[in-house]
């Protein structure tokens, strides 16, 4: 006899044939409108489906219709906008989880919106300059220029440089009595100087001061910098060799100490801040250990070291600061080349037609190679006791590898194409089709070639991306590599603040090694590119002579620095379906692009901000008449209407 199933007390009836097969049909109708009504909307917007180990999105034409109708998921709202987060035809997102998404679109659901690294806040370093003093126009400029250095210095090494000036100590409340102090004691103009220069510093809240002739000269990972950036000081605290070079503090000990200076027996007689707090110098701050990454050109270090630019300066204040800026320019350079000692390798992925499209980031490594201008050539920065001076006739090396590889003492700049440049000229077609792109390009060739030495084959598209944001935007790998976009003209103001030294230009190439110091005269191109035979043949005369008109040709179809496209509707439709078909070379085309103009927009607001402080150096007030026409022109790194001349 059947068991008889039972169900909350009462019996559950058998199902015939008949009721079988109604159930059967009712569940194969109901999985047919579930996957009708609900699939295309499941599809997250941006890549998710791998097929042969790339990613696609669904058409938007296909998907439009049915986000509505899902009762399961709503349509998803962009990531809000952010201050200053477009440039052109760019823009990008800044977010911590940019290295959990291989591709941008997955959490901005914009194709041209870049998910970046969040932008950490610059560390406030402040310098005290008094404009106020009667100089002639010769002395202001050539001041300004080394103001200048030290603002260019300061900010390649992730700090934000301010020059406070008599205005900032005039809003501190002590200030007043202050004043009130100069007609019972005669004070020494150089401690009504630090005065001022403490008065302004407590005026700001406290945080680093530093003498304008104090530069960085160590590694970006340094411990002291590091700790200096994190902008957390407990304690006054100042360091050992560099006398009044470097203070540190909160604002309270900061307000202390100048309490401290101005009730002290010793104002009348002192000739600085520290000798006016005299024994209490001790207890009021904590004394480290020479730093070796801080750089101090004060009067005792070059009457020690460079008694021949001491000199200079003792003859001709002009002349000597002249040779001082060139000096400290010098050995920011020199820094440089010695923390890079393997060299600069300027990766040359798809090496056998990508000739001339290196050639910029190539130029660029000859240039960084020379020895820069320098009134003691064979000289070393005054905290690096040994090192190894710069000598045309054995520059750094410099290497074209096809492949990244991630070692601290190399330097890696790289040239980014986007995926139509890189396919016409890896194939030296000036056409390219949509059928040619499915039928014979592979996909990713760049990205795939780039990260083989450190990823290996047969790994997807997607750990390659990451690996490739990790080299161009994490702090380290921005402090150890530089990448530039195929189809853009090189950036040379850019270029001399991420280095934090001007670059040797062009028209000073060394004389073919035969002198220490570049010397002007014509301009000499740089040998082309060379070629290592192990990554492949080598290309012909003439396979090198299509490659500058098919780079022109992609220049047409990507775009000009402003976004504009002056390609026609059918090259626009190829470019598009080029970027479909090679997704991560796309994406790592538009990361560097969003990095460097995220990079270009933080520097040109911050100038617009400082820019207003330019000949007052911490005054709102507009220029002065018969002040410095120069001026403004060095605040903003543009360089005088002389020096354009010239």
């Amino acid at each position: 006899m059947p068991k008889q199933y039972v169900l909350f007390g009462r019996p559950v009836p058998r199902l015939g044939t008949r009721h079988t097969s109604l159930l059967l049909v009712t569940i194969s109708l109901f999985a047919v409108f579930s996957l009708f009504f609900m699939l295309p909307s499941a599809i997250p917007t941006g890549p998710s489906l791998q097929i042969a180990d790339h990613k696609f999105s669904i058409p938007k034409s296909f998907k439009s219709p049915w986000k509505s109708m899902s009762p399961w998921k709503a349509p998803a709202h962009e990531p809000p906008r952010q201050m200053n987060d477009t440039s052109g035809e760019t823009s990008w997102y800044s977010n911590w989880k940019w290295l959990s998404y291989p591709f941008s679109s997955s959490v901005t659901l914009d194709e041209n919106r870049l998910l970046l690294p969040d932008l950490l806040e610059r560390t406030p370093i402040y310098c005290y300059y008094d404009n106020t003093l009667e100089k002639d126009k010769e002395s202001r400029e050539v001041e300004s220029d080394l103001l200048l250095s030290w603002r260019r210095a300061w900010w390649a090494q992730g700090f934000k440089p301010i020059i406070l000036g008599p205005a900032d100590a005039m809003k501190n409340s002590k200030y007043e009595e202050l004043q009130k102090l100069l007609p019972e004691k005669k004070l020494d103009p150089t401690l009504m100087t630090d005065l001022m220069r403490w008065l302004a510093w407590e005026n700001m809240g406290g945080g680093l001061l530093a003498h304008y002739l104090l530069f960085p000269m160590g590694a970006y990972n340094d411990p002291l910098l590091t700790f200096l950036r994190r902008g957390e000081y407990p304690k006054l605290t100042r360091w050992k060799d560099l006398d009044e070079g470097l203070f540190a503090a909160p604002k309270a000990d900061v307000a202390a100490a100048v309490t401290l200076a101005t009730a002290s027996p010793k104002l009348k007689s002192a000739k600085d801040f520290l000798e006016s707090i005299g024994a209490d110098k001790e207890n009021a701050f904590a004394v480290d250990e020479p730093p070796k990454s801080l750089a101090f050109y004060g009067a005792r270090q070059l009457a020690a070291k460079y008694s021949k630019v001491a000199e200079a300066i003792t003859a001709s204040h002009v002349k000597g600061f002249t040779a001082l800026n060139q000096l400290i320019n010098s050995h920011l350079h020199l820094t440089w080349q010695n923390l890079f000692s393997s060299g600069i390798a300027v990766v040359k992925p798809l090496p056998h037609h990508t000739t001339h499209m290196i050639s910029p980031a190539y130029e660029l490594a000859l240039r960084l190679t020379h020895c820069p201008e320098s009134p003691l050539p064979s000289s070393c920065p005054p905290n690096l006791l040994k090192c190894s001076p710069c000598v045309a006739a054995h520059p750094m090396k410099v290497s074209t590898p096809s492949n990244y590889e991630n070692t601290s003492t190399l330097y890696t700049i790289g040239t980014v194409p986007h995926p139509y440049t890189a396919a016409s000229l890896s194939s030296l077609r000036e056409e390219i089709s949509i059928s040619w792109i499915r039928r014979d390009s592979p996909r990713d060739p760049w990205l795939g070639d780039l990260t083989k030495r450190v990823l290996g084959t047969g790994v997807s598209g997607g750990p390659r991306v990451l690996r490739f944001k990790q080299a161009v935007a994490s702090e380290l790998g921005a402090a150890h590599s530089l990448w530039l976009l195929a189809e853009r003209k090189l950036p040379e103001d850019l270029v001399n603040w991420h280095f934090g030294f001007p670059v040797p230009t062009e028209a000073t190439w060394a004389d073919e090694g035969k002198s220490e110091t570049p010397v002007p005269g014509p301009e000499r191109r740089p040998p082309p590119p060379p070629h290592d035979p192990k990554d492949g043949p080598i290309a012909t005369p003439e396979e090198l002579a299509l490659e500058p008109a098919l780079l022109s040709k992609a220049l047409t179809v990507v775009g000009d620095a402003k976004g504009k496209l002056k390609a026609t509707k059918e090259q626009v439709a190829v470019r598009e379906a080029i970027e479909a078909w090679n997704l991560a070379d796309t994406e790592a085309w538009r990361f560097a692009r969003a990095f460097l103009a995220r990079k270009a927009v933080e520097r040109e607001k911050w100038e617009e901000e400082e820019a207003k402080y330019a000949d007052g150096m911490g005054s709102e007030k507009k220029p002065r008449a018969g002040s410095s026409s120069g001026v403004l022109d060095r605040w903003l790194d543009r360089g005088s209407s002389k020096d354009k001349k010239d």
